[in-house]
């Protein structure tokens, strides 16, 4: 799917801004949020996985493809600590300039067990081409498994690429996600872009 015309780029452009200014749906109360964690991105107040179990599910996860995985988890560490969920799925997407990506996958929490979770999201930069990925996305300060269930918008100069793999990172209040995606899949432009996520699948990437 592409975006090819400059009214579909305005379209874009106009959901991004209107994505930022809408309130999510996460229905739990601010104070939750605010009382999980010391500051914007510390450490949450609940069981982590520590980077080598991230490691050791990263390998088994990504087999053959997982060269570089050792230096994207530690950079990830070292800028927001340790995760309180990841999600292991798959995804596609495709774009000229613009684009869109679905994906879909399992969340896994110490605390809240696992649950199926879909995404999806358009783009803006310079992203080129088609493409399917296996993603896995590691979750930082989230509150609830619920709390997933938002719009996580990419944070400027977060883009990372070692070996064939690739990192973007994505933000709504104190919940981090950092997509890891492998190959071609590791097209940065969803920095630019957010991840909408539900419960069901859904066509609606707004």
């Amino acid at each position: 799917m592409t975006w090819r015309t400059p009214a579909a780029a305005a379209a874009l452009v106009a959901g991004l801004v209107a994505a930022g200014a809408a309130d999510a749906q996460y229905a739990g109360p601010a104070s939750t949020r605010a009382a999980y964690s010391d500051s914007a991105y510390g450490t949450p107040r609940g069981p982590t996985y520590s980077a080598q179990e991230v490691l050791d599910k990263g390998h088994a996860f990504f087999g053959s493809m997982s060269r570089g995985l050792g230096g994207i988890v530690e950079r990830a560490t070292a800028q927001w600590g340790e995760p309180n969920g990841y999600i292991l799925g798959e995804e596609a997407s495709g774009a000229f300039v613009g684009g869109l990506r679905y994906g879909e996958g399992t969340l896994f929490t110490r605390d809240g067990g696992e649950g199926k979770v879909y995404w999806q999201g358009p783009s803006l930069g310079f992203d080129f081409g088609g493409d399917g990925a296996r993603t896995m996305i590691l979750v930082y300060n989230l509150p609830s498994k619920t709390a997933i269930f938002n719009r996580f918008v990419g944070i400027d100069g977060s883009a990372y690429l070692v070996g064939g793999l690739g990192m973007t990172a994505l933000k709504d209040y104190e919940t981090v996600l950092v997509p890891i995606r492998t190959g071609v899949g590791a097209r940065l432009g969803v920095n630019m872009g957010y991840l909408k996520f539900t419960p069901r699948s859904t066509w609606n990437p707004f």
